[in-house]
């Protein structure tokens, strides 16, 4: 049962039609704009050694990677506004098995909006990375999700309805900016630069830039992301024992 739930639960994730929009049609609209803009003429970002073109791209693959594991968010605070989650601890499905399943369920549309974003890049833009390079941006920016799966996770576990929007936005607006996916963060005030190095958003930028340089040292953004995971699973598990004794 557990497996066909998480199974369930992610394919249910693919069919959401605000999950499309935002994690596939908003990042590839943003990267024609800014891919066009910031690409011509093959320019090189001198703070990175990459392409504009190709920076842009990782850019806009977290962007979407990051939204499919914050969209959680909302799945976690609906199906407690309904009183789904009591349902569910009558049955055989483990707790953690639920938590699990909202992370596969990101790794799912994260999978398929990183690939869409690179498809249009290439097909689309022309942009010119090896294969190997753009494998290893792609995989460093879906594994790099985790982290903010568990963030929505424990956003639902807190928020209201009338409060998970605003809180949400905040959240992501603050995560896109300091993480540089949205601007390339050497355009921006030395300071934001220096606060970024806190946030997960980063780090994840900084995988997918380092697997599309094909060079570089992953140690340390691996170690911020999962420091970050082993911050955030203890939250939540804690939390999730205290709703269950309450229950």
């Amino acid at each position: 049962m557990n497996l066909h739930y998480i199974l369930l639960d992610a394919v249910r994730q693919l069919r959401n039609v605000r999950s499309v929009v935002l994690t596939f049609l908003l990042p590839i609209a943003m990267l024609l704009i800014f891919g066009s803009a910031y690409g011509s003429g093959g320019a090189v970002d001198q703070a990175t050694g990459l392409p504009w073109l190709v920076e842009t791209t990782v850019q806009m693959g977290g962007y979407g990677a990051m939204m499919a594991g914050l969209s959680q968010a909302f799945a976690i605070v609906n199906e407690r506004s309904i009183g789904w989650n009591r349902q569910l601890r009558l049955t055989p499905l483990t707790g953690s098995t639920y938590l699990v399943s909202k992370v596969v369920a990101a790794l799912l549309v994260a999978a398929a909006s990183i690939l869409a974003v690179v498809l249009v890049s290439v097909l689309v833009l022309h942009a010119h990375l090896g294969a190997p390079q753009w494998l290893a941006a792609g995989f460093g920016l879906w594994i790099g999700i985790i982290p903010f799966a568990l963030i929505a996770i424990l956003i639902g576990q807190h928020a209201r309805p009338d409060f998970a929007q605003p809180l949400f936005m905040v959240t992501f607006l603050g995560l896109s900016i300091l993480g540089g996916l949205w601007v390339p963060l050497s355009i921006l005030p030395s300071w934001m630069g220096n606060v970024a190095q806190v946030v997960p958003s980063y780090w994840l930028n900084r995988l997918g830039q380092l697997g599309a340089a094909g060079s570089g040292d992953v140690l340390v953004p691996a170690l911020v992301l999962g420091a970050w995971t082993g911050l955030l699973s203890a939250l939540i598990t804690w939390r999730y024992r205290h709703e269950a004794a309450r229950a």
